[in-house]
């Protein structure tokens, strides 16, 4: 028969377990919540503060068809979906006035074209107006109509000529061409970015880490700790443009199953990567360089997982996990005046972050991943 504890370790033993129920009772109590209205209430947040701070960050500064807005507008024109909220439209159909529908200066280059990818889904489905899509027509069939420049190193000597060379690039003008498809019916444009993305898979993809190199220049750069560079942003950009990509490529196109492939693949490797705290970190093999988390990538990889999940080529038990994970830790990110900080500026390689750094574009990937974790079941 066993001996019972001395008096004064029972006590001790009762209050400690009143103390570990009051912290559980605590956290859960402050834990934010994942549900309807305070995903949708936390995207208004977002959202209206760039809205009215926009020109504060230096993304935002310039014309509605630069890259940086371009990012942006495509999350905002999401949140107009989700919400019918005309405030989040009006800013999209007065690139009417402020740009005139057309594309940046640069045409045939990747990042001046992700502005169509708004054009193309206006003209779908809030006003079938040929003047929205007809300067994007005329631009990507000059492209089409030039030899391929092939590729190299990420120079505007070539991307100027349509090389997409960088890895950004297969954000910023792929599911714009596979919109054009959609919104006009010619197979051609999907044929002619089918080619060129898989040029630029097999130039910038690592087969055996399973991420995007940024461009040429980091083939042979190392991190502190002896790891590749591979930059958090610059492979969150591809998984997102996969999910945009794959949104609208039909089901019977014969490389569909090659994007969905590489999408898998690299979903899983990225799931690998995800810190403790829920983000990844701006180099994403060598986080102890990188202590602090950041959110533009975090905000794609969690908009891609979860559009993974709800198009059925991620099982939900195996990402629901990290993708919540990423959710919370982007809403801690969010500061007391509304502003998403730790965002890592324009560039192009891991850079460190604070708390106070924002960006337009990181808005945009926030608004995206929280529609798709609201269609999450």
């Amino acid at each position: 028969m066993k001996k019972p504890l001395p008096l004064f370790l029972n006590i001790f033993a009762s209050l400690a377990i009143v103390a570990i129920v009051f912290i559980l009772v605590i956290f859960r109590a402050s834990r934010p919540k994942i549900d309807k209205t305070t995903i949708e209430a936390t995207q208004r947040t977002v959202a209206d503060w760039m809205l009215e701070h926009r020109r504060e960050t230096p993304g935002g500064r310039g014309s509605d068809n630069t890259w940086t807005i371009g990012a942006w507008y495509v999350g905002m024109f999401s949140l107009y979906e989700q919400t019918g909220d005309h405030r989040y439209l009006e800013p999209l159909m007065a690139m009417e006035n402020t740009v005139g529908w057309k594309l940046g200066k640069r045409p045939f280059f990747g990042d001046d074209q992700v502005i169509a990818q708004v054009y193309c889904d206006l003209y779908r489905t809030v006003k079938q107006d040929p003047s929205i899509i007809a300067h994007t027509i005329e631009v990507v069939d000059q492209q089409m109509a030039i030899p391929d420049p092939g590729l190299g190193a990420h120079t505007s000597a070539l991307f100027e000529k349509g090389a997409w060379s960088w890895c950004d690039g297969l954000f910023m003008a792929p599911p714009m061409w596979a919109r054009l498809a959609l919104v006009t019916g010619d197979r051609k444009y999907l044929d002619a970015m089918d080619d060129k993305y898989w040029k630029s898979y097999d130039f910038l993809y690592d087969k055996e880490e399973k991420l995007f190199y940024r461009d040429s220049s980091y083939f042979e750069q190392r991190e502190q700790n002896g790891q590749k560079v591979f930059w958090s942003r610059g492979n969150g950009w591809v998984m997102g443009g996969l999910a945009r990509l794959l949104d609208v490529l039909p089901g019977d196109y014969p490389t569909r199953n090659k994007y969905q492939a590489l999408f898998v693949e690299m979903a899983e490797r990225i799931r690998g990567l995800q810190q403790a705290d829920g983000l990844w970190r701006p180099s994403l093999l060598d986080p102890e360089s990188y202590p602090t988390g950041e959110t533009s990538g975090t905000a794609f990889f969690t908009y891609a997982l979860a559009w993974g999940v709800n198009n059925n080529l991620l099982k939900a038990q195996d990402y629901k996990p990290a993708i919540t994970r990423a959710w919370l830790a982007l809403i801690n990110s969010i500061q007391p005046d509304g502003r998403l900080g730790w965002a890592q500026p324009i560039g192009q390689d891991p850079k460190l972050v604070k708390a106070e750094d924002t960006e337009v574009y990181a808005v945009g990937a926030f608004l995206l991943a929280g529609r798709e974790i609201l269609n999450m079941k």
